[in-house]
C-alpha cells in the first residue's frame, strides 16, 4: 500500500508523470543521468491527492462553479480560489496516508530540513512549462510541518494564477492532480537558473546563467539582481557581475530570510568562470537526455554543483531538422510572412504546401521556411536574393544582412574550374512580354481549364488511387505555378509598378505615385471580390427581417444559416445571392494556404459580418461606384502626371515613357493577385477529395473524427489510406504540439542555432513615439482604430482604421468600408498591399506589435506615404 503514495526519487523516471506529476518525473529522470547529482527525496504520489480530496463531496461542486467563473471578474475568481485552496487544506490526510509518508522521512533523515514542492501532472510538460504556478516551501522541519506543507502544495494547485493559466491553455481543472515532491535541503554558497540555450535570441549555442548567493529565491522573486555569464563552446563570452545586496537564507528553527551580503562580497561574481563552464557542461548532459533545450535550477555546495529541477524550455522557435551529419551553418526566411500567412499549421496543411511548392521548404514550428544559405553566401546571388527578399520585406533584408555582417557564412566551394570555352553564354533576362490584355485573359482562361480538368479527374478517386492521383496533380500545380508566361505578366506589373514609383519620384518629386495610377486596374480577382461583397449586401439591405435574421445567425452551421434564409421575406433572393457568391469564392477563407482551415463554402457564416457591415455602412450600388472614383481618380492621375512631365526638359520622351508604363501597369498588376487565386481553387478540389477519404477512414475506425486527419503529414495520410492504420497516440501527441506551436511566435529570419532574427527598420525621418513601418499605399488618413484579430468577429464602422496582424486575400471584403490599414506583417507586393492600393487606402504594413501597442478604439494617423503610425488619443 505504501507504494502507491510514495515513491523514491531513484525509482522515478520519465514516463511516471501521471503519478509524480512533470517535476517529480523530471526529477526521477534527472537523478538517473550520470554526472548529475540531485539532492535525495521522494515524491508523495497523485493517488494522494486523489484519494485525499475524494472524502470531501463539496469539492466537486466548488469546481464545477470555478470553471463557470469568468476569467474577467477576478473578484470573484479570488474568492472561488481561496474557497477551494481552504478547502484542501482543511482536509485531514487518512491515517496510512500520513503513516506512509512519515515512514518515507524516517527513511531518508526525519531531523533533516527539506524541500516541499508541488508536482502538477500539467506542469513542466514538453508544450507548457508551468514554472512557479504552484507553491515551493524551504526548510522545513518535522514530519508534522512537512505533512502540512504537503496539504498547502495541493492547494496551491488553486491560486487564482494557476487557474487562469490553465483555462487559457485549455486544461480541465478536473484532470489535473497533484504529487508533492519532498527533497532533503542543500544550503549553496550560490545558485540560480541555467538556461541551455539563449532564452532572448533563441541560440541553441549560447547557454546563460543567471547566478547569486544563498537560495535561488532571491533571484526569482527579484531581491537581487543576478550574475550572467554566456558560455558558447566551453568559454565564457560574456559575463556581467551585479552588485547582489541581498540573498535568502535559511533559519535555523525552518523557514528563510532575507539578509544583508557582507558589502565585501556584494561585487563579487556568485561563480568562477571555471564553474560557469562546468555547470554548462552539466546543462549539456541533461540536454542531451531530454533532447530538448532545458530551464535548470541549480545549487552549489562546496564547489559540487547540485541540480534541483530541468525543466523544457517552451518559448523557443523550434529548428528545422538537418540532415545526419549536417553541422553547417544555415540561414532560413520565413515563407508565411511573404504569404501574409504566420499562424501555425497543421501537419496536412504544411506537409501540402511543401509537396506544391516551387522551392523546398522546411517546417519549424507548424510554419514553413527557405533555406537561402547558399544563395546569401554566394557572391554571385547575394545582392540579388537581398534586393528580391527585401522588396517584399524589409525587415527580412535588415536581420540577413545582420547575419552577413557577422561573417557566419562560408562562400561554397566553386568546385573545379571550367575552360572558358566549356562555358555556357551568361544567361540575359527574357524578352520583355508586349503589353497586351489578351496574355492576361489567355492565362486566365489556362488556369481554369487546369482546375476544370482537375475537378473532373479527381470526383472518382478513393483509397490510394486518391494519393496517386493527388501527386501527379501536384506536378501540375507546380507547372502551372511555373509557368514562364505567368511569372513573366506578374514582373511586368511589379517592375512597372516599382519604375513609375522611382522615376517621377526622380523627375516629379511625388513619392508612391504609382498608388493612384493603379486604382480600379482591371482583372484584380481579389478587389473584385470585395466589391462582391458589396453586392451581396445590396441583396440583404432591402429586407429587415433577413437582416434580423442574420445578426442572430453568425454561429449557424451552413445549412442552418442558408435554408433559414428561403423561409422569412426577401430571404430567398440573399441566399441567392450568397450562393452565387460563394460560387466563385467559396473556396478562400483566413490562412488560406493551409488546406486545413475552414473555407468560406464550408462556413458561410464567417461572412455574415462584413455583410452586416456593409448593409450599414453603404447605399446600394456602393460597388459599382467605388470601382469608377478610382478609375476616374487614375485617369485624372494619369493626365496630371503626363502634363507635368511634359512641361520638363526632354519631357515629351519622358512622358511617353511614362505613358507606357502607365498603361503596362494597369495591363498586368491585376493579374498579380490571380494565381493565388488559382492555387486556393486546386486546394479546395484536393480537400473536398481529401475530406471524403477521411470520413471513409472513420467509418472504417481508424480515425475518431474526419478533422484528425489534418494531424497527419499527406505521406501519413497516404501510409493510413494503404494500411487502414494510424500509430496509437499520434494524432493526440499532434493535436498538442498544435497547441503548442499556435503559441509561439514565428521569426522573420532562422538560424540553424535557433536564432531568431527579426530585423529593424534604420530611419530617422519618424516622428518620436510613432510606430514605424512599411509604405505600401500612399495617402495620410486620421481615424478610429479597430484591432481585429478574426476576420469573423470584425465590427467596423465606415472611416475605421484595421489594425491587423496580417491580410490575406480572403481580408479584401473589410477594405471596402475602411479608410486605412495598419498589419503588423506584409510587403509592398503582398496581398494586403496591392489590395489597399486598389482602393486607395492608406496603409502601413511591416509594423511590429501593432496589434499590441496600440489599443481598440484609439484614434490614430496612418501616415501611408511615409510609413508610420501616430497614436492620437
Amino acid at each position: 500500500m505504501t507504494r502507491r503514495y510514495v515513491l523514491d526519487l531513484r525509482e522515478i523516471d520519465g514516463t511516471q508523470a501521471d503519478s509524480v506529476g512533470g517535476k517529480g518525473a523530471h526529477l526521477g529522470e534527472l537523478s538517473r543521468i550520470d554526472g548529475v547529482r540531485v539532492p535525495d527525496g521522494f515524491c508523495v504520489t497523485t493517488e494522494a491527492f486523489r484519494r485525499t480530496v475524494a472524502g470531501e463531496p463539496s469539492l466537486g461542486e466548488q469546481l464545477d462553479r470555478l470553471s463557470r467563473t469568468d476569467l474577467d471578474d477576478g473578484e470573484a475568481l479570488r474568492t472561488l480560489t481561496a474557497r477551494v485552496r481552504r478547502t484542501i487544506e482543511e482536509i485531514p490526510l487518512p491515517d496510512d496516508i500520513a503513516a506512509a509518508i512519515a515512514g518515507a522521512l524516517a527513511r531518508h533523515g526525519e531531523q533533516d530540513a527539506y524541500a516541499v514542492r508541488s508536482s502538477a501532472t500539467a506542469e513542466d510538460l514538453p508544450t507548457a512549462s508551468f514554472a512557479g504556478q504552484q507553491d515551493t516551501y524551504l526548510n522545513v522541519l518535522g514530519t508534522e510541518a512537512v505533512l502540512r506543507h504537503i496539504s498547502r502544495c495541493w492547494a496551491s494547485l488553486f491560486t487564482e494564477r494557476a487557474v487562469v493559466y490553465r483555462r487559457r491553455n485549455g486544461i480541465d481543472h478536473r484532470t489535473v492532480r497533484m504529487a508533492v515532491v519532498v527533497q532533503r535541503m542543500v544550503f549553496p554558497q550560490a545558485s540560480g537558473i541555467l538556461f541551455t540555450a539563449d532564452p532572448v535570441t533563441g541560440n541553441r549555442k549560447d547557454a546563460t546563467i543567471d547566478a547569486g548567493f544563498g537560495l535561488g529565491e532571491a533571484l526569482v522573486s527579484g531581491l537581487a539582481d543576478p550574475d550572467v555569464f554566456t558560455v558558447r563552446d566551453g568559454e565564457v563570452v560574456a559575463r556581467t557581475i551585479s552588485v547582489k545586496e541581498r540573498a535568502v537564507q535559511p533559519l535555523p528553527a525552518g523557514g528563510t530570510r532575507t539578509t544583508t551580503v557582507d558589502a565585501r562580497l556584494q561585487e563579487r561574481p556568485a561563480l568562477t568562470d571555471e564553474q560557469a563552464v562546468r555547470l554548462v557542461a552539466i546543462g549539456r548532459r541533461i540536454e542531451a537526455h531530454f533532447g530538448r533545450p532545458q530551464d535548470i535550477e541549480w545549487c552549489l555546495v562546496d564547489d559540487d554543483v547540485r541540480i534541483v529541477q530541468s525543466r523544457p524550455i517552451t518559448t523557443l522557435f523550434p529548428v528545422p531538422a538537418r540532415n545526419p551529419g549536417d553541422d553547417e551553418h544555415h540561414v532560413y526566411v520565413s515563407v508565411g510572412h511573404g504569404q501574409m500567412m504566420t499562424d501555425a499549421m497543421k501537419p496536412l496543411g504544411y506537409s501540402m504546401w511543401q509537396l506544391t511548392a516551387m522551392v523546398p521548404m522546411h517546417e519549424a514550428g507548424g510554419r514553413l521556411y527557405v533555406d537561402v544559405t547558399r544563395r546569401l553566401a554566394s557572391p554571385a546571388t547575394r545582392e540579388a536574393t537581398l534586393d528580391a527578399l527585401g522588396k517584399g520585406d524589409p525587415l527580412v533584408r535588415d536581420a540577413l544582412e545582420t547575419v552577413l555582417d557577422r561573417g557566419d557564412l562560408v562562400p561554397p566551394d566553386p568546385g573545379p574550374a571550367v575552360p572558358p570555352s566549356a562555358a555556357a553564354p551568361p544567361a540575359g533576362p527574357p524578352d520583355p512580354i508586349p503589353t497586351d490584355p489578351a496574355l492576361v485573359a489567355g492565362l486566365i482562361e489556362r488556369s481554369e481549364a487546369s482546375v476544370a480538368a482537375l475537378e473532373r479527374g479527381i470526383r472518382t478517386k478513393s483509397g490510394p488511387a486518391l494519393f496517386a492521383f493527388l501527386l501527379e496533380a501536384f506536378e501540375e500545380h507546380k507547372q502551372v505555378l511555373g509557368d514562364p508566361l505567368s511569372i513573366q505578366a506578374i514582373m511586368a506589373g511589379m517592375d512597372a509598378t516599382w519604375w513609375l514609383n522611382e522615376k517621377l519620384l526622380e523627375w516629379l518629386g511625388e513619392k508612391n505615385a504609382a498608388d493612384t495610377l493603379t486604382l480600379s486596374a482591371p482583372g484584380n480577382i481579389t478587389s473584385e471580390m470585395g466589391l462582391a461583397l458589396l453586392d451581396v449586401a445590396d441583396a440583404v439591405r432591402p429586407w429587415p427581417a433577413v437582416v434580423d435574421f442574420l445578426r442572430e445567425s453568425q454561429h449557424r452551421e451552413n445549412a442552418e444559416l442558408l435554408d433559414g434564409l428561403t423561409k422569412i421575406a426577401g430571404g430567398a433572393g440573399a441566399r441567392t445571392a450568397i450562393e452565387a457568391y460563394l460560387d466563385r469564392y467559396g473556396m478562400r477563407c483566413v490562412g488560406e494556404i493551409d488546406i486545413t482551415r475552414t473555407r468560406w463554402s464550408e462556413r458561410p457564416a464567417a461572412l455574415v459580418p462584413a455583410i452586416l457591415d456593409n448593409v450599414r455602412n453603404f447605399e446600394p450600388g456602393a460597388a459599382e461606384r467605388r470601382f469608377e472614383e478610382g478609375r476616374r481618380r487614375a485617369r485624372e492621375k494619369e493626365q496630371e502626371v503626363i502634363a507635368r512631365l511634359r512641361a520638363l526638359p526632354d519631357g515629351e520622351r519622358k512622358a511617353e515613357e511614362t505613358r507606357r508604363m502607365i498603361e503596362r501597369v494597369r495591363t498586368f498588376i491585376g493579374y498579380r493577385e490571380y494565381p493565388k487565386y488559382g492555387i486556393v481553387c486546386r486546394y479546395s478540389a484536393y480537400k473536398r477529395a481529401l475530406l471524403a477519404e477521411a470520413d471513409r477512414l472513420v467509418r472504417a475506425g481508424v480515425l475518431v473524427e474526419r478533422e484528425d486527419a489534418f494531424h497527419l503529414t499527406f505521406q501519413e495520410f497516404h501510409a493510413a489510406a494503404r494500411s487502414n492504420r494510424v500509430d496509437d497516440g499520434l494524432v493526440q501527441r499532434r493535436k498538442e504540439a498544435f497547441r503548442a506551436h499556435r503559441a509561439l511566435t514565428p521569426p522573420r529570419v532562422l538560424t540553424s542555432e535557433g536564432e531568431a532574427l527579426n530585423g529593424a527598420y534604420r530611419r530617422d525621418d519618424v516622428p518620436e513615439g510613432a510606430l514605424t513601418g512599411l509604405p505600401v499605399s500612399a495617402g495620410t488618413v486620421e481615424g478610429r482604430a479597430r484591432v481585429v484579430l478574426d476576420l469573423a468577429e470584425a465590427d467596423l464602422e465606415a472611416g475605421d482604421i484595421l489594425v491587423t496582424p496580417f491580410t490575406d486575400p480572403s481580408w479584401s471584403p473589410l477594405f471596402v468600408g475602411i479608410a486605412g490599414l495598419v498589419a503588423e506583417v506584409g510587403g509592398l507586393m503582398t496581398h494586403g498591399a496591392v489590395i489597399a492600393r486598389e482602393y486607395g487606402l492608406p496603409a502601413v504594413v511591416g509594423v511590429a506589435g501593432a496589434t499590441r501597442l496600440i489599443r481598440d478604439g484609439q484614434r490614430v494617423r496612418v501616415h501611408g506615404t511615409d510609413g508610420y503610425v501616430e497614436i492620437l488619443a
